[in-house]
């Protein structure tokens, strides 16, 4: 039997004898993001074959609108945020929820949106807010949420729903053609959710292949090699142990059930329509943004900071003139050096592994 090493060494040997002219591949998720760059992948990679990020991080894609709106509601009397960690440091235009917490802000971090249920419950007097970011693979859990809340009769939850949704950002991106892009390495948690066939518009009406992957340094290998072998243009799945072609139908109707289809706005991408969800009008007593209409004011983007041109594939991370000076992990100009899934605090993790 051939160990781990001598499995990836074969596995890129092939890769190199079948690879043919080679091509730009994309990896939309954060989690491969990070494995790629942890494990060295790209040092294996054949000559013209080339590998880049896109928009699979779901912090960095949040947009500063909605990143300044949930600081704003920091400011409300009464109020409690609730959060995963990463969204915490990320810099808004004027002020960090980090550096709202440390103004006085009652920002807590939670690792489930069950959690911040439980937080309401604790203290009905105070409203607290649970920011939902995240792909199809979080959205289940937040509208799980939403209906632990409304079957308890926990009054002060609500949502503020950033969520997002992935096929519609790839058509988008290969609508706007800036990069030549042959193949996806596409996102094993969001395929778990959505199913593999979801991804099949790639293929039929652009062109594009795409492998659903898993996340071990192997599935990444087996799965370029899959999208190179590609005679004609598919949406192949590599993930087969976790992954169906229908995906999860229970997650999906627990999603449908709490949320619909609106425009969302996604850093380096713009306003892409029916890409976002926000609760239905029937659940809006636990919708915060219509519960906390604030103004946030006029988004400001941090000068010089290429985040957006990473996430369509356009700059490498170590392009950005501020990569490694004045942005980096402990001191963050912008949300792909933030995030434990952005392309910029992976390939400065790993700079020595990932160059």
């Amino acid at each position: 039997m051939r160990t781990s090493a001598e499995a990836l060494r074969g596995l890129a040997a092939d890769l190199a004898a079948e690879a043919g002219p080679g091509g730009t591949f994309m990896e939309v998720c954060g989690t491969h993001t990070m494995a790629i760059a942890r494990y060295g992948l790209r040092e294996l990679l054949p000559p013209g074959v080339r590998l880049v990020s896109g928009p699979g991080c779901p912090v960095c894609v949040t947009a500063m609108r909605d990143l300044d709106t949930v600081v704003a509601l920091c400011g409300l009397p009464g109020m409690t945020i609730a959060t995963f960690g990463d969204l915490v440091r990320v810099p808004a235009s004027r002020a960090s929820l980090a550096e709202a917490r440390a103004a006085g802000a009652d920002v807590r971090v939670v690792y489930s949106p069950l959690d911040a249920v439980e937080l309401a419950a604790a203290d009905p007097t105070q409203e607290v807010v649970f920011v939902g970011i995240g792909f199809e693979t979080t959205a289940p859990t937040t509208a799980a949420a939403v209906v632990e809340a409304r079957q308890r009769g926990v009054r002060n939850f609500s949502i503020l729903a950033l969520h997002k949704t992935m096929p519609l950002a790839l058509e988008a991106l290969l609508e706007l053609g800036e990069t030549p892009i042959r193949g996806f390495l596409l996102p094993g948690h969001v395929s778990v959710i959505t199913g593999s066939e979801c991804f099949a518009f790639l293929a039929a009406d652009h062109g594009v292949g795409g492998v659903v992957a898993g996340f071990q340094p192997s599935d990444i290998l087996e799965a370029l090699l899959m999208l190179v072998r590609q005679t004609a243009p598919a949406v192949d799945n590599q993930y087969t142990r976790a992954v169906q072609p229908q995906g999860n139908p229970a997650a999906q109707a627990l999603m449908d059930r709490v949320f619909e289809p609106c425009d969302a706005d996604w850093r380096g991408l713009g306003l892409i329509p029916g890409s976002g969800l926000r609760l239905r009008a029937e659940l809006a007593d636990h919708d915060a943004a219509v519960r906390f209409p604030v103004d946030a004011g006029e988004p400001l983007e941090p000068a010089g900071c290429r985040c957006g041109d990473v996430l369509r594939g356009v700059t490498d991370p170590a392009e950005c003139p501020l990569f490694g000076r004045r942005c980096r992990p402990e001191a963050p100009v912008g949300a792909c050096m933030v995030s434990s899934e952005g392309a910029c605090a992976a390939r400065y993790r790993y700079r020595g592994l990932d160059d």
